[in-house]
């Protein structure tokens, strides 16, 4: 799967690999141990130690079994990265945990984030043509409401009044709410499986 970023890819494929594998080491050693693989973090390049945010999005022949991240940057990439897996394994709300029949089937998709801007707007219509589709990642936060949707879902819901109405109805508001208080942030990620 392509970036989503317009610019230069931050990760080589040496560096993809690594998070790849630790993802799907963390997922097998999750289905004996019952906990994410131990990282040791100076075993990395410097790059990877970095405290990054990433989400880990499991399926399984093109449908969703599990997704799992952090939106801010709590802890080195590969910490995240080996615990998001084995929570998008086992502790995503919505699926039974992965069996040990399974793991040979899933297909891995890593989603590094960017940190998130706030987006400043004064009406829906303006908010709208501030989105990039296919580029932007979106937090919407209202009170004790908050959801997000990765770059990738613009895949889905190309139309950003779509995309912002599922992603409100994500967060447990109508999809034509408003309000002046609305908060929504961007951040772009690098993507890849």
């Amino acid at each position: 799967m392509p970036s989503h970023n317009s610019h230069e890819a931050e990760f080589n494929p040496s560096d993809r690999a690594t998070l790849i594998g630790l993802a799907r080491d963390s997922i097998s050693h999750g289905l004996k141990a019952h906990h994410p693989l131990q990282v040791v973090i100076s075993d990395y390049s410097e790059k990877l130690q970095q405290p990054r945010a990433a989400f880990v999005t499991l399926n399984i022949h093109d449908r969703l079994r599990g997704c799992i991240g952090h939106l801010e940057a709590i802890q080195p990439l590969v910490k995240d990265i080996a615990d998001n897996a084995y929570a998008a394994a086992f502790q995503d709300p919505r699926f039974p945990p992965v069996t040990a029949n399974e793991l040979p089937l899933i297909t891995i998709h890593l989603s590094v984030l960017t940190a998130a801007k706030p987006l400043t707007f004064g009406s829906e219509e303006e908010l709208l043509n501030l989105l990039q589709p296919g580029t932007d990642g979106l937090i919407l936060e209202e009170g004790h409401h908050r959801g997000t949707f990765l770059p990738s879902v613009w895949e889905q819901l190309p139309e950003p009044k779509e995309f912002l109405r599922h992603l409100k109805n994500k967060a447990g508001l109508a999809g034509d709410y408003w309000s002046d208080s609305l908060r929504l942030s961007r951040y772009t990620t690098e993507s890849f499986s």
